[in-house]
């Protein structure tokens, strides 16, 4: 039987397949980098902050600065509330939510002005889980209108899950993310998010 390499069919084949990885990863690579540098800040209902790790609850360095822009926008008067998001893992006490919500009442948020979800464990369930906590508070019935807060690379997908589930949703991502800082760590979350935006397409969750 003829190898791969000498059978004309089968590397054809193969060569499509290459070509259509590198399309997709062209394409997906093209959008993240296009909505990093995207940052929208209309008035809205509120900002939703994605989670991100914490440490009995102490937010990482990550979450740090996601929860710290997320202030300063609230600070800026865009909306009169943040939406907290994030579960934990089995064995943290915390939740990521709670935790960013604790954080930034001590930077002055007044509680009542901190929702939390606390059960999400991917983007698209943060994101569904804040559209339930806001569908709680009064909008005449009208579609709610997010800012949502994530580091850079993120900032393609989270909008798309957002307005997908009927959000009208901007991006408006950190810029003191210790990701963004290191080439080596953001070519890393780059190519995470391109092939989590695959998986979003095939499965719708992620």
């Amino acid at each position: 039987m003829a190898s791969a390499a000498y059978n004309p069919r089968m590397r054809r084949i193969l060569l499509a397949l290459l070509v259509l990885v590198l399309t997709y990863f062209a394409v997906t690579t093209f959008l993240v980098a296009t909505w990093m540098g995207k940052d929208e800040r209309p008035s809205a209902d509120a900002i939703v902050v994605l989670g991100a790790a914490q440490y009995d609850g102490r937010p990482s360095a990550i979450y740090k600065a996601r929860l710290e822009h997320a202030v300063d926008l609230y600070n800026q008067k865009l909306a009169p509330v943040i939406v907290f998001t994030g579960g934990n893992t089995p064995g943290d006490r915390f939740t990521e939510g709670a935790s960013g919500a604790r954080w930034a009442v001590k930077q002055g948020v007044p509680a009542v002005a901190a929702l939390v979800e606390d059960s999400s464990r991917s983007t698209y369930q943060n994101l569904a889980g804040a559209k339930r906590a806001l569908a709680q508070r009064p909008h005449a019935g009208r579609r709610l209108r997010v800012v949502v807060v994530s580091d850079p690379f993120h900032m393609y997908r989270a909008v798309r899950q957002a307005r997908d589930l009927g959000l009208e949703a901007y991006p408006s991502p950190t810029r003191t993310s210790p990701l963004s800082a290191s080439k080596v760590r953001l070519t890393e979350s780059v190519i995470r998010e391109d092939v989590a935006i695959g998986g979003y397409i095939i499965a719708r969750r992620g």
